[in-house]
C-alpha cells in the first residue's frame, strides 16, 4: 500500500478503563463488566470521533444482547448525546435505509454510529469513504459458528486433503474478516481512520500476524495492549495530525504519471508481437 502518511490507526484494546480484560470469548462475553467496558468504550469515541463510526460485533445475537444490556444501563442515551445511532437488521431494507440516514447524519455534522455484523451485508459491501468511516471497532473476533454442517465438511476437507488443521482455518478466516471490516473505511489515497481491535485476542502473535501487510505496517508495539483510556489519547494526537491540511507534494510523489506508467508497462512487460499494444 503505497502512502504518503500514516493514514490508519490500529490499536487493540485489550481492557476497559478498570483495567478489566475485554474479549468475546465464550466463557466470558456476557459478563457484566465486559459488556460495560465495550458500551463505555462506544461511548467515548462517540464523543472524541468526528462524523461516522462503525462497530461490527460478532454475530446477530451477540448484538442484540449487548445492546439490549446497553439500553437497560443509559449506555444508548449517553451514545445519543454525541451522535445518531443505526442497527444493521436481518432485513435488508431496514438496513438500507439506516445506512442512508447514517450518511445524511454524517454529512449534516451531526454524526453517527452504525452497529453491524462482521459477516453481514454492511461488512461485506458498502464503503465508508472520507467522513463516513473516522473510526471501526472490531468488538470481538469474529469467529465463525463451528456447529454449521457446511463448515464441519469443509474442516474435515482442509484437514483430510490438505492437513490444514481446524484451528489454523477458523483463526485465518477469522482475521480475513476482521480485515474485510478494517478496509471499509480506507477507500482512496485522502481517507484516514482509527481502528480499535476490542479484544485481548488480538494481541496474540498467531492471530496479529494472520493480518495483512496493508494493516500490519501502521501497528506498533506500543498499540498491542491499550486500555481504553490509553487508547483514547493516542487517537485525539492521530486526529490532530490528520486535521492538518493535505499537501499535494507530498500526494503526488506516490502518484504516477502517464510516462511512468508506459516505462513500468515497458519495464514489466518488454515489447514483442504479443503485447506491443500495450506500450502504444
Amino acid at each position: 500500500m503505497s502512502i504518503y502518511r500514516p493514514c490508519i490507526l490500529p490499536m487493540v484494546v485489550t481492557k476497559g478503563a478498570d483495567q478489566l480484560a475485554v474479549s468475546t470469548r465464550f466463557e466470558s462475553r456476557e459478563d457484566a463488566s465486559v459488556v460495560r467496558n465495550y458500551g463505555a468504550l462506544l461511548v467515548e469515541l462517540a464523543a472524541r470521533v468526528p462524523d461516522g463510526i462503525i462497530a461490527f460485533f460478532t454475530s446477530y445475537q451477540y448484538m442484540e444482547n449487548t445492546i439490549a444490556t446497553w439500553d437497560d444501563a443509559g449506555v444508548l442515551g449517553r451514545i445519543l448525546e454525541h451522535k445518531l445511532l443505526f442497527i444493521e437488521t436481518k432485513d435488508v431494507m431496514e438496513t438500507s435505509i439506516a445506512l442512508d440516514n447514517f450518511r445524511r447524519a454524517c454529512d449534516c455534522g451531526r454524526g453517527a454510529v452504525m452497529l453491524s455484523i462482521a459477516r453481514g451485508k454492511v461488512a461485506e459491501g458498502v464503503d465508508f469513504e472520507k467522513h463516513y468511516g473516522r473510526c471501526v471497532v472490531n468488538v470481538g473476533v469474529p469467529y465463525q459458528y463451528t456447529q454449521s454442517h457446511v463448515l464441519r465438511t469443509r474442516l474435515e476437507y482442509l484437514l483430510t486433503h490438505h492437513q490444514v488443521r481446524e484451528a489454523d482455518f477458523l483463526t485465518f478466516d477469522a482475521m480475513r474478516q476482521s480485515a474485510q471490516c478494517i478496509g471499509r473505511v480506507i477507500r482512496s489515497k485522502n481517507d484516514y481512520g482509527i481502528v480499535i481491535l476490542a479484544d485481548a485476542r488480538f494481541a496474540r502473535k498467531d492471530k496479529k500476524d494472520k493480518l495483512p501487510s496493508w494493516i500490519l505496517q501502521f501497528m506498533k508495539d506500543a498499540h498491542l495492549n491499550l486500555s481504553t483510556d490509553a487508547a483514547l489519547g493516542v487517537l485525539s494526537s492521530f486526529l490532530r495530525e490528520m486535521a492538518q491540511p493535505v499537501d499535494p507534494t507530498n500526494l503526488n510523489q506516490i502518484l504516477m504519471d502517464h510516462s511512468q506508467v508506459k516505462a513500468m508497462v515497458k519495464r514489466e512487460f518488454p515489447p514483442n508481437n504479443n503485447n506491443s499494444a500495450l506500450t502504444s
